[in-house]
């Protein structure tokens, strides 16, 4: 069974993860900082990977991406990643 990173702990996100979603949606660490409620140090920490950030901005982070259309895809054979939604099409 795939599992969505979203459907677990947010500890468990990647930074490659964080780093390819923002890439995905062409934020700046500010945009995403503005996105997410965090501030843009926060940010650049996380992004950093040898800092350890709150479960709590994880959080925010992940809510913030998944909201402007990300899905966390979760390691399932070929690695943990991020692809963005598919769009709905609109009824006639």
């Amino acid at each position: 069974m795939i599992r969505k990173v979203s459907e677990t702990p947010s500890a468990l996100l990647s930074v490659a993860q964080l780093r390819g979603a923002r890439g995905l949606l062409g934020w700046s660490q500010s945009q995403l900082a503005e996105a997410a409620g965090l501030s843009l140090p926060t940010i650049k920490r996380t992004e950093l990977e040898t800092v350890n950030v709150s479960v709590d901005a994880r959080e925010k982070l992940r809510a913030a991406l998944e909201k402007a259309g990300v899905e966390f895809i979760a390691e399932n054979g070929g690695g943990p990643g991020v692809r963005l939604k598919k769009k709905k099409a609109k009824s006639k």
